[in-house]
């Protein structure tokens, strides 16, 4: 084997199986490699490098495996970075291949040469320079296990004229070093001793509220034991929307900006805090300090005690130290205060009907999200982008077990949610794979991606892939952000963006397009889009004025929504929208 053909082959070796990439002449030989390789490693084209990116960071986090994507030297190289640093703020294990110059032109500021270590330094846990073929062993291995390990990036760069070089392994010489194989196992059981400690605080407790996050996503039967045995309300991360379902009527949903009524008030009041595999920024959304007796559990201890001042920090798998509390934990009888959970949040899902029910012009975008949710398919995977669609996404959307659900969580990319639809189709061909689209979003990549996935379809053994657009001609998450944190009106030089026939664009794929604007025709769209024998584009005509109104508004947030009135173009709209969803808020089901 050469150098290129190796690569492939170790890669295999670790069971790595699918690669996301562009070709280029700085990769040349693994492209080459790659097409001998065919019946160990699945070769997905994308149209831009971010897209590979982003598409090996959800491959990691839909999977639980290391993603993997490769790019060209220079140009190819610097795309990556979008999506490498996704997976590096969500935590989640890829390795990126990259090329580079020939070695003899190395520091002559040759074509496409740039500096990749130091290009890659910030985004990666490791970055090396092949420079032999002795090397490239343990650059593989290292990679691999390092990512995995530490779940963040891993970057090994190839020169072009290398990868066409005879592959060597290295000698039993000093000087050189011999890996092997192998991930490490699951994380041990946490010391006696924190878990005794963790059982204190959390027994004595009145009112326990527990924060789930990603880190949980693999351990939703420990969480519900726990939240059962403590009789405790459930709360959750974004990006651990699917670890546990919706229909426990504990569970409160999202927390923060994007979040419910029923999580803040869950966070508030409660005297004992609970925070499991998440490090959710917003320490405004919990509870006060020194108003509640905390205990965490993180996999990486540099995350513990980070956002909330615990009482007793555990560095352990969220599955695993969950199971060795259990037992520990005295069994509570129900409360009052867990009695005021469960209605607080048949109040809460009341409220969301009846803001999806409002009308709007045309087309409210929370009835798009309302009609959709019990409609969702068992085992469905949805993604969502960043923009006020993640709003949308984070509330109406009822999770049931066996779905898993992802955006771009620490990033909070634009761009993200069709890659994420195609990795998620890729790992799971036989799901049906819902992306939740704001227009900017499907502009920016969108429209991109859905070239690919005309390219690929076919292959799937369910064709059935849904691309909700919301089409309201609006940066919308950002123009309620200049309406609320800015006090400003919407600056229409910058938020306004290009109306688009996106159902049509689909038609021209050869793929279906949908189009509604009717409130009472959304649920059809939907069960025409689920039943298609091919993927959807369906395309919400919506009103952009509807407010993603945050599950608690401050004074400061009144104060600046009454600031931008005199320079808001499209006031009436705005302020009749605005009321009716506070309305609704009062009084649920209310006309």
């Amino acid at each position: 084997m050469n150098v290129s053909e190796y690569v492939w082959h170790r890669l295999s070796e670790w069971g790595l199986s699918r690669v996301y990439g562009y070709p280029g002449d700085g990769v040349g030989g693994l492209d080459v490699a790659l097409e001998k390789a065919k019946d160990k490693m699945d070769y997905v084209q994308v149209r831009h490098e971010e897209m590979a990116a982003f598409m090996a960071s959800a491959h990691a986090k839909f999977t639980g495996q290391v993603g993997l994507c490769y790019a060209t030297s220079g140009p190819g190289a610097i795309h990556l970075l979008n999506g490498l640093y996704d997976a590096k703020m969500d935590h989640v294990p890829v390795v990126a291949l990259v090329g580079q110059q020939a070695r003899s032109a190395i520091g002559a500021s040759y074509q496409q040469e740039v500096d990749l270590q130091a290009l890659f330094q910030d985004v990666t846990e490791y970055v090396a320079l092949a420079s032999v073929p002795e090397q490239v062993r343990h650059l593989v291995d290292r990679a691999v296990r390092i990512a995995h390990t530490k779940r963040g990036v891993s970057c090994i760069i190839l020169p072009n004229d290398l990868q066409e070089l005879d592959y060597k392994d290295p000698p039993l010489a000093h000087g050189a070093t011999h890996t092997g194989v192998g991930y490490a196992g699951p994380a041990k059981r946490p010391e006696d001793s924190l878990l005794r400690a963790a059982a204190d605080v959390l027994n004595s407790g009145k009112k326990v509220a527990m924060l789930v996050g990603a880190g949980a996503l693999e351990a939703t039967d420990e969480v519900i034991s726990v939240a059962e045995r403590l009789q405790a309300g459930v709360a959750k991360a974004l990006l651990g929307k699917a670890a546990v379902p919706d229909d426990l009527p504990f569970v409160t949903g999202s927390i923060g900006l994007l979040g419910t009524k029923p999580s803040w008030d869950l966070m508030k009041s409660c005297d004992t805090f609970l925070m499991v595999g998440s490090a959710f920024p917003y320490s405004e959304f919990l509870p006060k300090p020194g108003d509640a007796r905390g205990v965490q559990i993180d996999i990486d201890g540099s995350r513990l005690s980070l956002r909330y001042p615990m009482e007793v920090n555990i560095v352990g798998d969220s599955a695993t130290a969950l199971a060795a509390l259990l037992p520990l934990l005295k069994q509570k009888k129900e409360p009052s205060w867990r009695g005021e959970i469960e209605k607080g949040m048949k109040e809460w899902w009341a409220t969301l009907k009846a803001r999806a029910m409002n009308s709007a012009e045309p087309l409210n975008p929370q009835r798009a999200f309302w009609e959709l949710s019990p409609r969702l398919p068992d085992n469905a995977i949805i993604t969502a982008d960043s923009g006020s669609v993640a709003n949308w996404y984070a509330r109406d959307l009822k999770m049931r077990r066996g779905m898993k659900a992802s955006l771009s969580g620490g990033l909070a990319s634009l761009g993200a949610g069709t890659p994420y639809a195609v990795a998620g189709k890729m790992a799971y061909p036989d799901r049906t794979v819902i992306a939740c689209m704001g227009d900017g979003a499907m502009q920016m990549n969108g429209l991109n991606v859905m070239i690919t996935i005309s390219k690929y379809w076919k292959q799937w053994s369910n064709p059935r892939l849904i691309v909700l657009v919301l089409n309201n001609r609006d940066l919308n998450q950002v123009t309620w952000e200049e309406r609320i944190m800015l006090g400003a009106g919407k600056t229409e030089s910058t938020q306004s963006i290009p109306d688009f026939a996106y159902h049509k664009y689909a038609e021209l794929l050869g793929l279906k397009g949908i189009f509604v604007d009717n409130p009472d025709r959304v649920g059809a769209a939907w069960d025409e889009a689920l039943s298609a024998d091919r993927p959807v584009i369906l395309e919400a005509y919506t009103d952009p004025n509807v407010p993603p109104l945050p599950p608690h508004i401050t004074l400061k947030d009144a104060k600046n929504f009454v600031s931008m009135i005199p320079s808001e173009p499209e006031l009436g709209s705005v302020l009749k929208n605005s009321a009716k969803e506070l309305l609704t808020s009062v009084l649920p089901g209310k006309d």
